[in-house]
């Protein structure tokens, strides 16, 4: 009997540890990939401070929505450009990932951003982020659910999510103040028309990459959301 109950709890612990490396493949953004690094690289000069929430060592409120997938750098930079960025914006980016959205805005249009995550391993990695590139004073990153954000405050809103997601932030984007841009990587919202898409080749592969661009008030479309994507 002591045999078969050893053999029991070591079965136990390796089904555990199998748990344990497949929730930790799981992250807070897009397609499984291997995590890039970030790379924007400039500080931002004179604008409000933004402090930094003091714990940010939780667990997730839940499962995340979406595997962590990093934007390219030539994509990110394509998004704030269409987004028409300036000092004067307050950016959100919904699902921050490592955070090089929201450097990449403040540290080279000078603009204060906030980065939302799910995933506390994101947070960590876009506070260093934050850190390594000197926007602090710019940026915050917060650990909540996007889906229970006011984002009326933001001018500009950046996405990386599923399709069936962004028209579940359909109704907190109509919120936004008119004028407000929103750009998406690579995936639309169904029943609202985009006022322009455009592709972005990327990487020695030229991998080929959307972005769509709204502005509110959203024009909404007849065309309906397909089964699930109104989730």
């Amino acid at each position: 009997m002591r045999k078969v109950t050893t053999a029991l709890l070591a079965l136990a612990f390796v089904l555990a540890g199998c748990t344990d490396r497949k929730a930790d493949s799981k992250s807070a953004h897009l397609k499984p990939e291997e995590n890039a690094a970030p790379t924007a690289n400039q500080a931002a000069p004179n604008s409000i401070e933004l402090q930094q929430p003091a714990d940010n060592n939780v667990a997730p409120a839940r499962t995340p929505d979406v595997v962590f997938v990093p934007t390219p750098q030539e994509v990110v930079d394509k998004m704030l450009e269409i987004a028409q960025v300036k000092k004067d914006d307050l950016l959100y980016d919904l699902g921050c990932g490592d955070g090089r959205i929201v450097v990449t805005a403040a540290g080279r249009y000078g603009c204060r951003a906030v980065g939302y995550d799910i995933d506390p391993r994101r947070i960590k990695e876009s506070l260093l982020n934050v850190k390594e590139n000197n926007v602090g004073h710019l940026v915050r990153i917060e650990q909540k659910d996007i889906f229970t954000l006011d984002l009326s405050e933001a001018s500009v809103i950046t996405l990386y999510l599923l399709p069936r997601l962004n028209v579940r932030l359909i109704p907190q984007l109509e919120k936004l103040k008119p004028g407000s841009r929103i750009v998406s990587h690579d995936f639309n919202m169904k029943g609202v028309k985009p006022d322009k898409v455009v592709r972005v080749t990327s990487g020695d592969n030229e991998e080929s990459h959307r972005i769509y661009f709204w502005t509110t008030p959203l024009k909404r479309t007849t065309e309906k959301p397909a089964p699930g994507e109104e989730d």
